[in-house]
């Protein structure tokens, strides 16, 4: 019996059956479900994508911005086995045919890498990182695919369900926790009609068990989980195991990079964060040799530099907060800017990235709530947008007007009432 995760057939002709899954495709998203030639596994999921989608030319959404992708790959549990999916991976994608993907449990597109030719043609069709390529968003594809059934699967051509995808060829494989059995997502190789082969599906497959073994060995051996407090502070705070260090101002920009880059850096990398174009590795390499010293082997490691415990970082916290819609606490426990102090590079980026996000959510909440929480704050107080956002929502309250009045004149603007309505 034929293996049905396997797209051909040994000695199958590739333009023959690209031919006669394409007429089977035309009728099916004509009207005719009899799809009889076609895979079961394929003829299913067309199923669920003619449900979802208004049609089969339709696009993957962009899901995740630049922002919030940088945050939200950071803190995922796949980032640490990036190393490996590059390694065995990682020669595919830079040979100028294949892109390498890996994605989370809901089919967003964390990383995305290959030639830069062969993401040009990817970007085409919304193959980027932060599009959402579950079958519901983007119908029939391998990482979609493999998501929906748990299964690694190879999806050939004209099998896509969306006519744009049709060109490509993809095998992929969905990834557990270890711990849970959960789906934490999908690594997945994209390329021409010669991936459809059992050894394309083989490769993606033993990537991914070679991941989950990692993570499974790194759940036993991690140390208890400790905290960082970063967040308004110009010296972060580091507890664990009992003991609580006041890190100076180059070690807590350091520990801040180190949490917000889990599947570790080199010291070239950590360098140009922490200092810019004007980078000196003799400086890093002693700053990075100081701070593991200071905090021991049990905490941090290096080749690459990344922490060994679990620790729970307050600006993480924030964001995980607003990923998940809770606003309200998300300010609650937002003690201010990130290390306000710091001008390194990737902690400005990072504190950024944090207060952005964190005023976007209070400004797009409608709540009076946190509206005032904003407000009654140092970093919020001189806040017009979100005044006069809080004054919609409560026009007879005569603080918010003399308060908008009184920064429009300090700002030289047009005061609210003065402003033109759409």
């Amino acid at each position: 019996m034929a293996n049905p995760w396997l797209a051909l057939d040994t000695g199958a002709d590739p333009a023959e059956r690209i031919r006669q899954i394409g007429r089977a495709h035309e009728r099916f998203v004509g009207g005719d479900k009899a799809a009889n030639s076609i895979r079961p596994v394929v003829a299913a999921s067309w199923e669920r994508s003619a449900v979802a989608l208004p049609s089969a030319d339709s696009t993957a959404p962009i899901e995740l911005g630049d922002s919030e992708l940088e945050a939200y790959r950071a803190a995922h549990p796949l980032a640490r086995v990036m190393p490996i999916f590059r390694d065995l991976l990682g020669g595919l994608a830079e040979d100028g045919e294949h892109l390498m993907a890996v994605c989370d449990a809901y089919g967003r597109l964390l990383w995305v890498e290959g030639s830069a030719s062969v993401l040009r043609g990817a970007e085409r069709m919304n193959f980027v990182p932060g599009a959402r390529w579950d079958e519901a968003h983007a119908g029939t594809n391998a990482p979609g695919t493999a998501l929906a059934v748990d299964h690694p699967l190879q999806i050939f051509a004209t099998e896509h369900f969306s006519r744009q995808v049709q060109r490509w060829t993809c095998a992929a494989a969905p990834i557990h926790d270890p711990a849970t059995g959960g789906l934490l997502g999908a690594i997945d190789v994209t390329g021409g009609d010669h991936l459809a082969n059992p050894h394309s599906l083989a490769l993606v497959r033993a990537t991914a068990l070679a991941a989950e073994a990692y993570l499974r060995g790194h759940v036993i051996t991690r140390t208890t989980a400790g905290t960082v407090s970063a967040l308004g502070r110009n010296e972060a705070l580091l507890s664990f195991g009992g003991r609580r260090w006041r890190l100076g101002r180059r070690h807590s920009e350091l520990l801040v990079l180190l949490l917000a880059r889990p599947e570790g850096s080199t010291g070239e990398e950590l360098g140009f964060e922490l200092y810019g174009d004007e980078v000196n590795p003799v400086t890093v390499r002693a700053e990075l040799s100081r701070l593991r010293r200071t905090l021991g082997p049990e905490l941090m490691e290096s080749r690459p530099y990344r922490l060994r415990a679990e620790l729970e970082a307050d600006f993480s916290g924030v964001l995980g907060l607003l990923n998940a819609k809770n606003v309200k606490e998300a300010l609650r426990q937002y003690a201010g800017p990130l290390l306000p102090g710091s001008e390194a590079p990737g902690v400005v980026r990072l504190r950024r990235l944090v207060d952005g996000r964190l005023r976007s959510a209070v400004l797009n909440s409608r709540d009076t709530e946190v509206l005032r929480g904003w407000l009654n704050s140092a970093w919020g107080s001189d806040d017009l947008a979100v005044w006069e956002a809080y004054a919609k929502l409560s026009p007879l309250n005569p603080q918010a007007r003399a308060r908008i009045r009184e920064l429009s004149l300090e700002y030289g603007l047009a005061t609210f009432s003065q402003r033109p309505r759409n």
